[in-house]
């Protein structure tokens, strides 16, 4: 199966799609690591993705697609895949639905896991000590959740028309987010 994951930049997607990976044999396409590969490689991308971030935009359509469909192509990962933060807009959900189309594949279910701004700016602070991400800020927190949420809105519409969306509480624990995403997975 291929199944994307939905939530605001902090809302706890790559640690949901680690979880999703170990348990059930998958492989995460998360395009914030694939971006944040380039940046830290100091390419000539990689220094315009660091540009088009730190103003709390989001990067281009066109990269992006490209760096999914080396994955999609990929046998070793047919139906296997997790994809984490992509898509973020119509147009790269309907290009996504046409790259699978291309190799045989579909998406077989959309999770969105659900998290307020206050929860976000407060995740965000804990990992600032952590990690020390070069896109973690509350300014830039807050444009990228309200751009988030303003483009991702359509794109939570289309899949729910296609029967496919599951919204998951995101302000839990993490093993109890981990048990409901592991019941919508068993469940297909």
């Amino acid at each position: 199966m291929n199944l994307v994951i939905f939530g605001p930049p902090g809302a706890g997607k790559g640690t949901q799609s680690k979880f999703i990976v170990e348990k059930f044999n998958m492989f995460q396409l998360s395009t914030g690591e694939f971006l944040r590969k380039e940046i830290s490689d100091n390419t000539k991308l990689g220094k315009k993705i660091s540009s088009v971030i730190n103003s709390g935009e989001l990067v281009s359509d066109i990269i992006v697609s490209d760096l999914i469909e080396k994955i999609i192509s990929n046998s070793k990962y047919q139906n296997r895949i997790v994809f984490d933060g992509y898509p973020r807009n119509l147009n790269q959900a309907k290009n996504l639905d046409n790259l699978l189309k291309k190799y045989k594949q579909r998406i077989d279910i959309v999770l969105k896991l659900s998290v307020s701004l206050e929860t976000i700016k407060k995740r965000i602070s804990e990992r600032l000590g952590l990690e020390k991400r070069f896109d973690d800020n509350e300014k830039i927190a807050i444009r990228r959740f309200e751009t988030y949420e303003k483009s991702t809105e359509p794109v939570i519409e289309y899949y729910k028309k296609l029967n496919l969306l599951k919204v998951v509480d995101g302000e839990r624990p993490i093993d109890q987010i981990n048990d409901e995403i592991s019941a919508i997975i068993s469940a297909i």
